[in-house]
């Protein structure tokens, strides 16, 4: 999370595991080809088990991890470990040796901590839970430690002070040896003793009220049964004389469920109310004691934008690029909202989602139904497999595990590997739901990569994790065009892993700026909805008969309905958190300036008694950068247009995409990475065309289908 100390400081969905070898060429006796083991999987409901029948390995390989008490010993020895290298980076001379010490440290500790940070959440074992919490807390602990460490810091400064030293230094290793100082800075390492206790104070504060501020924002809400007219209770869970809300409904058809469920859902809470504004102060108040005015400035060091004043203007750009287009949108729905409702056709928060998706469906017919017989799980995977090889030389392959290797038994681990370099790293797949498992796609680094002493590689180790519905016994797995998609987008992030391979692992793969770290990932949802990507792997699982070129491009336009109003509200969510954490003490309420900011940015009245910023979950990892999807969006945008929509094959810009943009992780400047893409520096106007653009419907579509 963002307050998260050290060597994990401001990183969202990012995690690590053990050391491994060296990649060789040889195609390994135990892989088999991705799609099968992904459609074999429903029938044979077996693990992939290899090695000596009985004897446990643990965890991701990792020895001591074959039961939950193994993380106090791999807590032990990472501590251990971590000591020794504190040692030895006070006494090292300044020179390129001591930035390879630090980033030694930091893999000690990620490694154990970032392998723990996948464990508490998603283990079926509540045993192995509860002891990666405990890993997680005191590893955290250390590093806090670690961060206000005057002699550690002295270390790094002689080396940052030495003019010759650092010349010498290659732009990686200098830009690492400055993002480790920045860890130290922003925990207020230069201030007095007294001040510095205070820095530590906040940031433990900090960090408790993040954790306690996203429980709430997932707790639901109860009301007395007899409020709700009767027609509409069963859409509700009903505990004793109480009904339970536990969401938006946005998708129910019902006006009156939807409004229920919003004003109830949303309902201001004393509580957790008092926790946001002393989160946002106690924010406030360490960046100012570190140095800044403001915690968006403090959170925006290093970023693609830079500071505050860019982000603001690039969202008023669109903002104002956007209203038009929102309006005709807002018309629409009204229309539509008119057209079922006569009786009441004032266009609400709670109907935005819903008739954005009737007119969807009214004007395209995209019934989901109709597209996941063409997209089983395995053609999907062998869709990515094909895209990879073609544009990057990576092919994917299914890999069988030892034995507690891994935490459920659909988990599906998969070698990458490049066709002159060998292995280039694991992706285990955590595709299925199952009970206590979070609803919720996203990517974790286990383990990140970096050059070992002895000159062998250390292997990325990612997981990727899904919630896919477990079909029925012998059918394969079939997946809505929505979560094709998010497959996509999350391999995005799981090959910048694979091919962010950098010397030092505090800046592997995705361990970037956030607003450069959704690329990767956005751009490939452009390729999944591009026909001649898709016309490679979709073929309908009982009949081989491919997905017609029609229903792609339906699917396309579907999403350009309503889009603006969408975007709007993407730009209404960021803008909201630019001003909670922009200047303090805030000029209102959180709640005054979320009535304010909605009528202004977003357009649609704002509905008394609710506090929607209770549920803004994101303000814990993504505070003051919300942005960041939006510029992502825009820079994939544009490098998709420029570089791949004329061939989406194309192997010379697959290369430059990888030698520009991945290979780098987070170890050169963002903007210097996009710059080497596109061969120019796109300004704020240029994100903004990027975006409005994509909103434009296809000619040759709107003929075909009129």
């Amino acid at each position: 999370g963002a307050e998260a100390p050290g060597a994990k400081q401001g990183r969202p969905r990012e995690r690590r595991g053990r050391a491994a070898g060296q990649g060789g060429r040889a195609v390994s006796t135990s892989w088999c080809p991705v799609g099968t083991a992904f459609d074999v999987k429903q029938q044979q409901q077996q693990p992939l088990r290899g090695g000596a029948a009985g004897r446990d390995t643990g965890l991701f390989g990792v020895p001591e991890l074959s039961c939950p008490e193994g993380f106090q010993e791999a807590q032990d020895r990472a501590l251990q470990e971590s000591e020794q290298l504190v040692q030895k980076a006070c006494s090292t001379p300044p020179g390129p040796e001591t930035v390879m010490i630090f980033d030694q440290l930091s893999d000690s500790l990620c490694r154990v901590a970032d392998l723990a940070d996948f464990v508490k959440v998603a283990h079926p074992d509540f045993a192995f839970r509860e002891a990666a919490e405990e890993a997680c807390r005191s590893i955290g602990t250390v590093v806090e430690k670690l961060n206000t460490d005057v002699e550690l810091c002295q270390s790094l400064r002689r080396l940052l002070a030495d003019e010759t030293v650092l010349s010498s230094l290659d732009p990686e290793t200098r830009r690492v040896a400055e993002l480790f100082m920045f860890d130290f800075e922003i925990s207020g390492i230069h201030l007095d003793e007294e001040k510095r206790k205070k820095a530590v104070e906040l940031n433990v504060r900090i960090l408790d009220l993040c954790n306690e501020f996203l429980i709430g924002t997932h707790i639901p809400n109860k009301i007395d049964k007899h409020v709700l007219p009767e027609h509409i209770r069963y859409n509700f869970t009903a505990e004793g004389n109480y009904l339970r809300i536990a969401g938006l409904h946005a998708d129910c058809p019902d006006d009156l469920v939807r409004e229920a469920a919003y004003k109830i859902f949303l309902h201001s809470n004393a509580q957790q109310l008092a926790r946001l504004e002393e989160l946002l102060e106690n924010r406030n108040s360490l960046a100012q004691l570190v140095g800044y005015d403001t915690f968006a400035h403090r959170a925006l060091q290093g970023t693609m934008a830079k500071n505050p004043e860019t982000v603001r203007q690039f969202l008023e750009k669109l903002s104002e690029q956007l209203s038009k287009r929102t309006q005709k949108d807002f018309e629409m729905m009204t229309k539509m909202k008119m057209k079922l409702n006569p009786h009441n056709s004032m266009l609400m928060p709670w109907d935005h989602p819903y008739y954005s998706g009737v007119l969807r469906a009214e004007r395209y017919n995209i019934d989901p139904g109709l597209y996941c017989p063409f997209f089983s799980l395995g053609a999907c995977m062998e869709g990515l497999n094909s895209l990879f090889s073609q544009l990057l030389g990576i092919s994917l392959y299914a890999e069988q595990t030892k034995r507690g290797e891994i935490w459920s038994e659909d988990v599906r681990k998969l070698a990458v590997v490049h066709e002159t370099e060998g292995l280039l790293g694991y992706i285990y797949c955590d595709f299925f739901q199952r009970p206590d498992k979070p609803h919720q796609d996203c990517h974790f680094t286990v383990r990140g990569g970096r050059l070992k002493e002895n000159g062998e590689y250390q292997l990325p180790v990612v997981v990727l994790m899904l919630s896919l519905p477990n079909s029925a016994r012998g059918a394969p797995t079939l997946l809505s065009p929505g979560m094709m998609e998010n497959l996509f987008h999350e391999m995005g992030h799981a090959m910048h892993s694979m091919l962010g391979r950098t010397r030092y692992q505090h800046v592997t793969g995705t361990r970037c700026a956030t607003d450069f770290a959704e690329v990767p990932s956005i751009l490939m949802e452009y390729f999944a909805n591009d026909y001649r990507v898709v016309n490679q792997f979709a073929r309908h699982y009982k009949t081989g008969q491919p997905l017609p070129k029609n229903m792609v491009s339906r699917l396309c336009e579907s999403k350009k309905v309503c889009a603006a109003a969408d975007m709007q509200l993407q730009v209404f969510y960021a803008v909201l958190d630019q001003i909670y954490h922009g200047k303090h003490p805030l000029k209102k309420s959180t709640t005054e300036i979320l009535k304010e900011t909605q009528e202004k940015v977003y357009g649609l009245p704002y509905v008394p008694n609710t506090a929607w910023q209770l549920r803004f979950s994101h303000l814990v990892g993504y505070g003051a950068k919300y942005y960041s999807y939006l510029m992502s969006r825009a820079v994939a945008s544009m490098v998709w247009k420029q570089c791949f929509a004329q061939n989406p094959f194309d192997r010379a810009m697959g290369e430059r995409y990888r030698r520009e943009m991945l290979a780098h992780g987070g170890g050169k400047e963002p903007m210097l990475m996009v710059q080497g893409m596109l061969q120019k520096s796109p300004s704020v106007e240029d994100f903004v065309d990027a975006l409005v653009s994509d909103l434009d419907h296809d000619f040759e579509t709107f003929i075909m289908d009129s």
